[in-house]
């Protein structure tokens, strides 16, 4: 199991994880850590971290990208992860798609702590592979709010979820899963909003009033074929197949200065690629606890609010894309054109898909690259 953590503040966060495994009878052997970094942090002090800790991993610095890059010979698509962003767990993607060996992925943010009413990677894996009888949840807007179990009392959307598509009427229907590819593990204390939501929740720090318990998720569910949800990064679990349509969207370091919206948009074209294939992304458990650190909201609204419009579009055009695929770089391809002949142009900023389009065409091209190496 390879876990992916993008970290530049706390990584030491990691340590809870592997005392969570240890208290819980799972193999902390099984684990190799991945923390993806910059230059300017302290990258020895993260190996020692491990080293301390009895886990395998490693530690990539920008410089250390770069060198694994030119290793692989895979340097003319570097671009592909853009620079200083979260994004970066693209980097654990390639890396993680170059070593066979490694059969499931993790994502964990570095401002999140396991539940401790939770065996997290057990949990987790438990899902993974397996069919399951879930609640599969759809509404007449073709989203699925995943914190929808107690929204009367919360009234939350999370971050990416479309404007257009509140106050949807929820229906639910009880039944066995596809097999299970991702499992979302969703959170407590600080929910992951977007800064317009925030903002309306009356927190300028970046985080929140209103916040998220534990009795505020029931029970695991699935979003329904043809329905849409966010995925979050912070905390899920994935089968290494659906590398080739997970992306993660290249934020941050763009002339547009889009942001934030990375593992949003990956999961739009992870979940598609589950329905066309036949697959299930389950959600709810294993919980973390999300303890965001404070930073401006208005930083994030700057980072959020050129994307804003695309974003109440960009499922429609993966929703254009056929409904089967032969695996999952075929559906990566169909929704390619999807996007490509999706008409943007009356929204602002639409130059922005054209780069994204480059980019995703990139990503399957070094995935091919890095497979024909093995």
């Amino acid at each position: 199991m390879c876990v992916i953590t993008p970290t530049v503040r706390n990584p030491e966060f990691i340590e809870a994880y592997v005392q969570n495994a240890s208290e819980n009878g799972f193999d902390t052997d099984r684990l190799f850590v991945l923390m993806v970094t910059e230059d300017f942090c302290d990258t020895e002090g993260m190996r020692d971290l491990l080293d301390r800790l009895g886990v395998d991993g490693a530690v990539f610095g920008g410089q250390e990208r770069a060198e694994w890059y030119e290793k692989q010979g895979v340097s003319a698509y570097s671009d592909v992860v853009p620079a200083a962003s979260h994004a970066e767990t693209s980097f654990g993607l390639l890396y993680m798609w170059n070593r066979p060996e490694f059969e499931y992925g993790v994502f964990l943010d570095d401002d999140t702590a396991p539940h401790p009413d939770f065996d997290f990677f057990g949990e987790h894996l438990d899902q993974l592979g397996t069919r399951q009888t879930v609640d599969h949840v759809s509404s007449d807007e073709q989203w699925v709010n995943v914190l929808y179990q107690n929204v009367d009392r919360h009234g939350l959307y999370p971050r990416g979820y479309p404007y257009s598509a509140m106050d949807e009427r929820v229906e639910t229907e009880p039944k066995e899963t596809n097999e299970i590819v991702a499992s979302q593990g969703l959170w407590t204390n600080i929910p992951d909003l977007d800064a317009v939501r925030i903002l309306m929740d009356g927190d300028l720090n970046g985080q929140a009033q209103t916040l998220t318990k534990k009795e505020d998720f029931t029970h695991r569910f699935a979003a329904a074929d043809g329905n849409f949800l966010t995925v979050c990064s912070m905390n899920l679990a994935f089968d290494r197949e659906i590398i080739p349509a997970f992306y993660q969207f290249p934020m941050d370091d763009n002339e547009w200065g889009i942001g934030r919206f990375d593992d949003i948009w990956s999961g739009l074209t992870l979940k598609k690629a589950a329905d066309m294939l036949d697959k299930t992304v389950i959600n709810g458990f294993p919980l973390c606890e999300h303890n965001k650190a404070e930073r401006s909201t208005f930083s994030d609204l700057n980072n959020e609010v050129p994307a804003l419009e695309l974003n109440e579009h960009f499922w429609e055009a993966l929703d254009d894309a056929p409904d089967d695929a032969d695996d999952y770089v075929d559906a990566y391809e169909e929704m390619i054109v999807a996007v490509d002949e999706y008409d943007f142009s009356a929204y602002d900023n639409a130059d922005f898909i054209d780069f994204v389009v480059e980019k995703m065409e990139r990503w399957l091209t070094v995935i091919h690259e890095l497979q024909s190496e093995k």
